[in-house]
């Protein structure tokens, strides 16, 4: 997961955030522009989330390690799966926001969904970096069953499903930040890592050239000195050499 698909979480989570506010103020009121304006934020949600994974899956991959320094596979970057349902969901409320309005619980109650299953699929890559506590695992499946309850038992919120769904979308919110902030800690760790790797590997590298080259000295100081080559019958015979 980069650091750009991290920003796109904040966006995300501070978008979720500001359409839950919006359905909790105004939840009795089933105006025009506001579905607009939802369908609005939920289209640039969307949007960035695509273009990310775009530029993201035309990047040249590098090599990855954990938190422990071990390398670890580099997988491909996730559809953008909330992205797409955030597009074709902004089009439509900010389209048809007279007929949508009606289908307004079933519909956040998907978002809620896929939204959870967006968390799962993220926490799911930044567990190859590093240990994740049952938290971060606990809080989508909150909003999953959420979102399950909107959709197949809205009777047990019927009293105020826009009030109940508006939380659910500020917790959603919330959770996602929260979520950011620990990834974009793990990416900082991961990156202390790879520098430290980084420069112990230049100074191995150093270390060898400056022993290779102290070799090469050697071996032709070696090369230089004068040879003295006796025969053995000069190291036998005394005599010679001394006029005898």
């Amino acid at each position: 997961m980069s650091m750009k698909t991290v920003q796109t979480s904040f966006i995300r989570a501070i978008i979720a955030i500001v359409v839950g506010l919006l359905l909790i103020k105004y939840r009795e009121e089933t105006v025009t522009w506001i579905t607009i304006i939802i369908g609005v934020l939920f289209f640039i949600s969307g949007l960035i989330s695509c273009i990310v994974y775009l530029v993201n899956r035309n990047a040249k991959p590098k090599a990855v390690v954990d938190v422990e320094g071990r390398p670890i596979s580099i997988d491909k970057p996730t559809f953008p799966v909330v992205g797409i349902g955030s597009l074709v969901l902004g089009v439509a409320l900010a389209a048809f926001p007279t007929i949508v309005v009606y289908w307004m619980v079933y519909i956040f109650g998907a978002i809620l969904i896929l939204g959870a299953v967006g968390q799962y699929v993220t926490l799911a890559s930044v567990v190859k970096l590093s240990k994740l506590s049952l938290y971060f695992w606990l809080m989508p499946s909150f909003v999953f069953v959420v979102g399950l309850i909107a959709l197949f038992k809205p009777s047990w919120i019927a009293s105020a499903p826009l009030l109940f769904l508006g939380w659910a979308m500020v917790f959603y919110g919330v959770v996602e930040c929260v979520n950011a902030f620990k990834i974009m800690n793990i990416h900082r760790q991961v990156a202390r890592i790879e520098a430290q790797q980084q420069a112990e590997a230049e100074a191995v590298e150093a270390e060898a050239v400056e022993v290779g080259a102290q070799d090469n000295a050697e071996t032709s100081c070696s090369t230089d000195e004068p040879l003295v080559n006796n025969t053995p019958e000069e190291q036998d015979n005394p005599n010679l050499g001394a006029g005898i």
